[in-house]
């Protein structure tokens, strides 16, 4: 198969640029998305808060609204000056103190008014929700002491049993709780450049070498087949191809194995092979527009670096703005990273929660036919004026 082969040298003699390119796809991967890689996962996770409680009142009451925050908080131990209370809270040592007066138990149960101070740090959701653990701990007590004359031990038992009851709350979408794919999306949706910039500076050579006249005359002349030499021809940009996108997807499940075995991984690989095909077709456009290599170098930095900005892969698509994206939306990329985006937030897989995912996927294949039917109207048109 000496076309195929003369393909392979081709592609061996351009390797230490394609080796930069995903050197250099490697390295900002693993910086830029281990920086934003976190253990959540998609859900209501419930964390504690960190608060203080200067406490003048041992009472069983006092004590059982301090062990019902304790399931809800870290208690820290600060002395009782206003300078370490005020530096606590500005440096958020603790985002929440309570103080309860040394008559506060008897004063309530006497139907006395009575204040417990409380102070917290401004629009702050942690302590906003410790103030509401608190008045709920107290209109239960108070509902207790208006309806029987019991102690406050009592009143701290029944209390505690109420607070215990929970309520179970399912999540729409999927009974199970999918694990967190923010690395494997940001690393496919970077992929968009690296792949695009391989692909192209491959192929638009390998072409931009078969479109020399000599050589195609000299290959006409060959014992070779027409149809043979186009079938090695495209057996070994298929095949350049598949290794370039088998060796970046096989880093990320490598880099994120944990949260690989999922079926959102599945998906993802999907997608970057349809884009892929994608980049392809473009690489065989940009081959048979250029007429050197200087010219494949320009509409490489073009074509992949241009979309990838205003399309997603450096800067979520959320933050872009929306005349931006509109703009976007006449490229491949944007539709590849949407369908990423998608894919990350999946929690269930059938047919109605993949139906958006596969649109976007089919957009981007739509993308991969036209510009493969126009390189090849545009290969066409310049072999038949090369031969007039």
């Amino acid at each position: 198969m000496p076309v195929f082969k003369l393909c392979l040298k081709i592609f061996i003699k351009k390797l230490p640029i394609i080796m930069i390119y995903v050197s250099l796809f490697l390295v900002i991967s693993l910086l830029i998305a281990g920086a934003t890689k976190t253990d959540r996962e998609k859900g209501f996770v419930q964390t504690k808060t960190n608060i203080a409680i200067i406490n003048y009142d041992q009472s069983p009451l006092v004590t059982g609204l301090i062990n019902g925050l304790k399931e809800i908080a870290h208690i820290v131990p600060l002395e009782d000056e206003p300078s370490t209370l005020q530096d606590a809270l500005y440096y958020r040592k603790v985002t929440y103190i309570l103080r309860i007066p040394e008559d506060f138990t008897e004063k309530f149960l006497a139907g006395d008014e009575v204040w417990i101070e409380k102070t917290g740090i401004p629009n702050s959701i942690d302590a906003i929700y410790v103030d509401l653990q608190v008045n709920q701990y107290l209109r239960i007590a108070g509902l207790y002491k208006s309806q029987s004359h019991i102690d406050s031990a009592m009143i701290a038992q029944h209390i505690q049993k109420d607070m215990e009851n929970e309520t179970k709350v399912n999540f729409s979408g999927g009974e199970e709780v999918q694990q967190d794919q923010s690395y494997a999306m940001f690393y496919y949706n970077y992929l968009a450049y690296s792949l695009f910039s391989v692909l192209i500076l491959g192929i638009s050579t390998i072409i931009l070498v078969f479109k020399n006249q000599d050589l195609r005359r000299r290959n006409a002349c060959s014992p070779i087949s027409a149809g043979s030499s186009n079938f090695q021809f495209i057996l070994a940009n298929g095949v350049y191809a598949v290794i370039c996108w088998a060796i970046m997807v096989g880093f990320c499940i490598l880099f994120d194995y944990k949260n690989s075995n999922t079926p959102n991984t599945l998906l993802f690989l999907l997608n970057s092979f349809v884009f892929t095909l994608c980049a392809v077709s473009i690489s065989f456009l940009v081959g048979n527009l250029v007429k050197n290599q200087d010219g494949i170098s320009a509409l490489t930095n073009v074509i992949a670096l241009g979309p990838s900005f205003i399309s997603g892969v450096f800067v979520p698509q959320e933050f872009i703005g929306e005349n931006v994206l509109k703009i976007a939306s006449f490229t491949p990329t944007y539709w590849y990273v949407k369908a990423n985006n998608t894919i990350a937030n999946l929690n269930s897989f059938d047919m109605d929660s993949l139906r958006e995912t596969m649109g976007y996927t089919g957009v981007v294949l739509g993308f991969a036919i036209a510009f493969l039917a126009l390189a090849l109207v545009v290969g066409k048109k310049k072999q038949l004026s090369q031969e007039a």
